[in-house]
């Protein structure tokens, strides 16, 4: 793996980010090295750093990920001034917070400002779940998992296939909460509820889009609120000709309408090795499961698309590994927007 450098990711502080203006219909992106690896310890087998979701919140960035083998998969969270220091932050395994121990994967946080509460939304091995806290500093203080719904809802179980309930993700407007999420069976899902009555009472989920390969719409959807607009973005990982992971994207105008393509295909991917460089060294072929670093850090996941960066998991060029998927040596690097059109 190439180091990474300070130069390699050039800090957007999203409370001194230039004015908004449109998404482009085509990105570029230049990568990081592998910022940031897992550490285990002596109760955590971990094999990678997978799933990051992000905030910037009082000058610095908090981090939340799974830490995956095929021992098992939990929480992890870190917190750090700048990216160059990522690497050196100490690691704070969720498990000893109410979040407890057991499968925990795919976390996505954010604070809601109606209850003045942080949110950590995240999967179960087999439905919706989600803690709360009051002070993000404190990786300890993390309720018991509570879930959204009962059980795998019926319109999941009928579509599934030999696919898996994943990467659940809450995004909310002035009036409404939604919560998407994916089957790995071509299928992404959307429910919503109102605003004070989240996070009860949403509705049985209906498909928000699907593909008849489910290979092309397969996992780890972000949607987002673009700053200084009326348009919402959504992306999806695909899994590309050759098995790499790769982003594609739409755009809407409201969170519960149709999405029209943008970037949408493996040649002109949202993100993806059609687009992306490694000044310092390509680490990875796969471009997978992230967050883009937000404008703001509340319920409606704000971003300013003015040289937007993403934080994504990336496969560690290891040509002399052997293993499963879960023990793949996962890393989190950092994408930065090359092509900004503000």
């Amino acid at each position: 793996m190439a180091p990474a450098t300070p130069a390699e990711v050039q800090s957007v502080t999203p409370a001194v980010a230039r004015t908004a203006g449109a998404l482009p219909s085509s990105f570029t992106w230049s990568s990081s090295g592998a910022l940031i690896p897992p550490k285990p310890d002596s109760t955590h087998v971990v094999a990678g750093l997978k799933d990051p979701s992000v905030v910037y919140y009082r000058g610095r960035y908090h981090v939340f990920a799974s830490a995956a083998s095929s021992s098992g998969y939990g929480l992890v969270y870190l917190n750090f001034t700048d990216w160059s220091r990522a690497d050196r932050a100490a690691q704070h395994y969720l498990d000893s917070s109410g979040i407890g121990k057991g499968y925990r994967a795919a976390p996505q946080v954010f604070y809601f400002k109606p209850q003045h509460l942080w949110y950590l939304v995240y999967q179960n091995g087999g439905n919706a779940a989600y803690s709360t806290n009051t002070n993000i500093d404190n990786p300890d203080g993390w309720s018991t998992p509570r879930t959204f719904y009962s059980s795998m809802p019926d319109i999941v179980t009928k579509n599934i296939g030999h696919g898996n309930w994943v990467d659940m993700w809450v995004i909310c407007d002035s009036a409404d909460c939604y919560l998407f999420s994916s089957d790995d069976n071509g299928h992404l899902y959307r429910s919503q509820t109102t605003l004070a009555h989240f996070p009860q009472g949403f509705t049985d989920p209906a498909i928000a889009a699907q593909d008849p390969d489910p290979k092309a719409l397969f996992e780890a959807s972000n949607v987002y609120k673009v700053q200084g607009s009326d348009q919402y973005l959504l992306i999806v990982e695909a899994i590309g000709a050759r098995g790499a992971r790769y982003f594609r994207s739409w755009t809407s105008g409201g969170l519960a309408g149709s999405w029209s393509p943008l970037a949408a295909s493996e040649s002109t991917p949202f993100a993806g090795a059609a687009n992306v460089t490694f000044p310092s060294g390509a680490w990875t072929k796969d471009i997978s499961h992230g967050e883009m670093i937000r404008a703001g850090y509340d319920q409606t996941l704000t971003i300013n698309p003015c040289r937007l960066q993403y934080v994504y998991q990336g496969k560690g060029d290891d040509p002399g590994f052997v293993g499963g998927y879960d023990d793949w040596p996962w890393r989190l690097g950092v994408l930065t927007q090359t092509n900004s059109t503000c």
